[in-house]
């Protein structure tokens, strides 16, 4: 395992992925880019919030259906000592099929959410993601 820091984040990958540079002039709010391979993309972001988790599940659950995603599940789970939602979604668009996987974090007025979109159906990746975000830590 390798450890990501930002100063502002922290926590492990394994060294099968790669952090990718964020691309912070099209999303200021990208704290974080990792990749495995073409059909695996993570990206963090994180930015002040006046919602709470329960607030925060309804719109993202809401905002997921209107762009067309199925979601196949939401539930509030803890995950790194902290409250979070855990949100699996599958996206069918015009040129590809992909399933969402999502953590989200709201620790004093600061949304952190993590997405892994992916291609991957033998769930590696999505244990290899939990296992990312059971190591996250909000630096102080």
């Amino acid at each position: 395992m390798k450890k990501f820091n930002s100063g502002k984040i922290t926590f492990d990958y394994p060294v099968s992925w790669e952090v990718e540079k964020a691309d912070i002039l099209s999303n200021p709010d990208c704290i974080a880019t990792l990749s495995k391979g073409q059909d695996n993309l993570i990206n963090a972001v994180m930015f002040p919030t006046l919602m709470n988790l329960d607030q925060y599940k309804i719109f993202m659950e809401d905002s997921l259906s209107d762009d067309g995603g199925v979601i196949l599940s939401s539930d509030f789970t803890r995950i790194a000592n902290m409250d979070a939602i855990k949100l699996h979604a599958n996206i069918d668009a015009p040129e590809i099929n992909f399933d969402i996987h999502t953590y989200v974090f709201i620790e004093n007025d600061v949304i952190y959410i993590f997405e892994m979109r992916t291609l991957d159906v033998s769930g590696e990746s999505e244990r290899e993601f939990k296992d990312m975000i059971s190591t996250f830590k909000i630096l102080k």
